[in-house]
């Protein structure tokens, strides 16, 4: 099974570079963020004639969270638990159906910047439950992948210049601290327990010429289960897409679980 998370930046806006991905790497579950669109806005039809189950978590012009499955999703999930007052689609999941079923948490944590505002604070709160939600996950024991936009550089080695974003709400102790927490509920980090090579960015800028100066951090995760890690066969960070048509600032990171 190969789980995919690409922050996409406008599902609609980026819709032929990003079909063009899937029919390309033909991934079996793909968690999509920042798709920018309401739920009835979002090109399902397109998808579905791919060959994909669709569930979307949309919101007007801003974040919101898809998940897309060649087989059926159940027991359906929208929204991180642990604050009814919170209208950001920021969290979807779902259990993927097959003669494996894999539990698969889309995420798209908050940007959290300028540090010093409430939202900042609302990047750390909403960290926090999501480490107390994963915590009840992983009480099921079963394979289970969270996965997307974590808006966190876990370490220096994971930005080409760290010393850039010492002011940046995805590089303070805090931030980086949750994320560690996070992995000592007993989640694995794909990239690091397969690869690990520094260097291996999911994101590059617009700006500055961040891309073609390979100025990336990385920031798009999976973390998985005991149950999940054990079947971690491959990751795969599609940088190519960043230097294709239209792209994203973000690029495709692919793991593959065996069945």
């Amino acid at each position: 099974m190969r789980i995919a998370t690409w922050n996409v930046n406008s599902v609609n806006a980026r819709l032929e570079t990003v079909l063009a991905w899937f029919e390309e790497a033909s991934p079996d579950v793909a968690c999509l963020q920042e798709i920018k669109c309401i739920d009835e806005k979002f090109p399902a039809e397109a998808f579905e004639r791919l060959g994909y189950n669709v569930a979307v978590h949309g919101q007007k012009t801003y974040n919101g969270v898809a998940m897309l499955s060649k087989t059926p999703l159940e027991d359906v999930r929208k929204g991180l638990p642990g604050d009814d007052g919170d209208e950001h689609a920021r969290y979807i999941e779902a259990v993927v159906s097959g003669p494996s079923p894999v539990r698969v948490c889309g995420i798209y944590l908050p940007n959290g910047n300028p540090i010093g505002t409430e939202k900042f604070t609302y990047k750390l709160g909403w960290m926090k439950r999501l480490n107390t939600h994963a915590r009840g996950l992983l009480a099921l024991e079963e394979p289970l992948v969270i996965c997307g936009d974590y808006n966190v550089i876990p370490e220096p080695e994971d930005a080409d210049k760290p010393e850039g974003w010492l002011g940046d709400a995805l590089f303070q102790p805090e931030s980086r601290g949750a994320f560690r927490a996070l992995k000592n509920l007993g989640l694995t980090d794909a990239y690091m327990q397969l690869d690990g090579t520094p260097g291996g960015y999911t994101f590059w800028d617009y700006q500055a010429g961040a891309w073609p100066r390979n100025h990336g951090i990385r920031i798009d995760h999976h973390l998985l289960s005991p149950q999940a890690a054990d079947r971690l066969r491959a990751v795969d960070i599609h940088r190519d897409v960043r230097g294709g048509e239209k792209p994203s600032d973000h690029v495709p990171v692919v793991i593959e679980l065996a069945l």
